[in-house]
């Protein structure tokens, strides 16, 4: 039996395109690679996650059309598809088998996953019955994601007469997300003896990158076959009688940096892609956050869709604008300089008699930071680019960022990037060839806002603070178990106290890309008003 993987990059929503590029991938898997069955992933039929969507008349009546088109257009083809079910008034993840000549069948999916950036019990019930199919002499056990993440599942299914697990999935990327998917298939092996074909959706959707990676396991739980990852593609897998699948190319995995950067690369160009911007405007500061911000920017959309803008002010170094300077010409963006010295000045002398008699402090900084949100604001209204910002998780995590200042804009790319990572993330596409220029990577880090100000001023160093920050956001510690970590209590309880304080800076940042196992969006829900005291 020859089944090809399409792993799809849907746009949620837009079930007619979607509908249309799957036909489009069948009738190349049926000339091209003589498939006998087309695979795609979960929700592909819609996208995943489709929200609230899903509660909408019109998008029901959009998946229905768009489901019996492709079942009425597949010319000799059969295809696995997920989609959004609609029976009466419950709604269930399924897969439909759309086969030439044969009634449709449904498998329901039975494990919802309510946890991170899943909420799928809001809109889904639960299936209770396996689905086993014999197809071209194999019997096919039809699952869905969380199905194979936890166990019964594929145990019942084998014990229906299942000869191959077959997966569809909505799975998407964290750094730690590619080996624990392996772990929990081998597990799943292990139990129901059988092997799997895991196809999974690949492209970003608002904070999420879904990574594809597609695999097969065989009944040892060996790696036979995996799809590119952060790419589409549309490849075939074979599998002889009794269930054998045939080894295929296997691709290899991402190491950590490089993956987080391919998922923020691949993040950013759909973004921007999917809303039909044409193209991008940061400002470029001569620090390491926006110059990774750029970089990133260029290689997801071209130089020619990226324009950055140097905002210097009287505490700008001439390193500062001679690197910002030079990265720009370095990459071949549209590079312009706008002093924000006017604005500021305007600015001081309108609120003067009310700010009269009292000292200088963080006020005048902030101010600096909102002229520049306001010329970068102008600059997207004017050009119709979105406005990347260029904060990392350390700052967001803090509040070492200005609301309506460098908060300011359309989507964060590294908002769930520490700062640590940031430098790694750096020196990582300076491997691939030198674009940020050594110093700005080697400087002491500070968001000159006022005479020789440096980040430690506020901060503990990033090697001390980011720890701690990891340990409390995505591992969910107790400032005991932080301080068992070597780290000091006082310490530990100011960074804490100042998560807390900044909640209601989170809730009015722009979204940017989830790349770990906690970020600051959809899995991360703290209160704004709270009397918890972390201890």
């Amino acid at each position: 039996m020859r089944i090809a993987i399409a792993q799809l990059n849907p746009v949620v929503g837009d079930v007619e395109a979607n509908v249309t590029r799957m036909l489009e991938m069948c009738r190349r898997a049926h000339d091209a690679l003589r498939a006998d069955l087309v695979i795609f992933p979960e929700l592909a039929l819609c996208g995943y996650p489709p929200e609230d969507l899903l509660l909408h008349r019109g998008f029901r009546r959009d998946v229905a059309d768009a489901l019996a088109r492709l079942e009425q257009s597949l010319n000799g083809m059969s295809v696995l598809v997920g989609y959004p079910e609609y029976a009466g008034e419950t709604l269930y993840n399924s897969a439909a088998l759309l086969r030439p000549g044969e009634p449709r069948l449904v498998y329901r999916k039975q494990h919802l996953p309510n946890y991170g950036v899943f909420d799928e019990k809001r809109y889904f019930e639960a299936g209770t019955e396996c689905c086993v199919v014999e197809m071209h002499g194999v019997k096919l056990g039809l699952t869905i994601c969380e199905d194979l993440w936890a166990p019964g599942v594929a145990q019942a299914t084998a014990a229906a007469g299942a000869e191959v697990l077959l997966s569809i999935n909505g799975s998407p990327f964290d750094t730690s997300k590619v080996a624990r998917r392996e772990a929990e298939l081998r597990l799943r092996i292990e139990e129901a003896g059988l092997p799997v074909i895991y196809a999974n959706l690949v492209g970003g959707q608002d904070e999420l990158v879904f990574d594809g990676g597609s695999m097969a396991l065989d009944a040892a739980g060996e790696l036979v076959y995996r799809a590119p990852f952060f790419a589409e593609a549309l490849e075939l897998l074979e599998v002889a009688p009794g269930g054998r699948l045939v080894p295929g190319h296997v691709n290899p995995a991402p190491e950590l940096v490089e993956g987080v950067y391919r998922a923020l690369e691949l993040g950013v160009a759909d973004y921007v892609n999917k809303h039909h911007f044409p193209g991008v405007v940061l400002g470029l500061s001569g620090g390491v956050d926006s110059a990774l911000t750029l970089a990133i920017a260029v290689d997801a959309l071209g130089p020619e869709r990226v324009r950055a803008v140097m905002m210097p002010s009287r505490y700008t170094s001439d390193m500062s604008r001679e690197d910002a300077e030079a990265m720009a010409r370095t990459l071949g963006v549209q590079y312009d300089v706008v002093s924000i010295e006017p604005i500021f000045e305007g600015a001081r002398e309108t609120l003067a008699g009310v700010f009269a008699g009292m000292p200088e402090d963080v006020t005048e900084e902030n101010i600096q930071a909102r002229c520049r949100g306001m010329i970068l604001m102008a600059m997207s209204n004017k050009f119709g680019d979105m406005l990347l910002t260029t904060g990392n998780k350390s700052e967001m995590a803090v509040g070492y960022a200005t609301l309506y200042g460098d908060m300011a804009g359309g989507f964060a790319p590294l908002k769930d990037c520490s700062k640590t990572l940031v430098y790694r993330l750096s020196r990582y596409r300076n491997a691939r060839s030198e674009v940020i220029p050594p110093r700005v990577i080697e400087r002491e880090p500070s968001a000159e806002l006022r005479p020789d100000q440096k980040d430690t001023d506020a901060l503990p160093p990033y090697e001390v603070l980011d720890p701690i920050l990891e340990a409390f956001i995505e591992e969910d510690c107790s400032v005991d178990q932080i301080v068992e970590r070597g780290y000091d209590r006082k310490v530990v309880g100011r960074i804490l106290g100042m998560v807390k304080r900044n909640e209601y800076k989170r809730r009015q940042a722009p979204p940017g890309i989830r790349i770990s196992r906690r970020a600051f969006g959809r899995d991360w829900r703290y209160p704004i008003t709270s009397g918890f005291a972390a201890r």
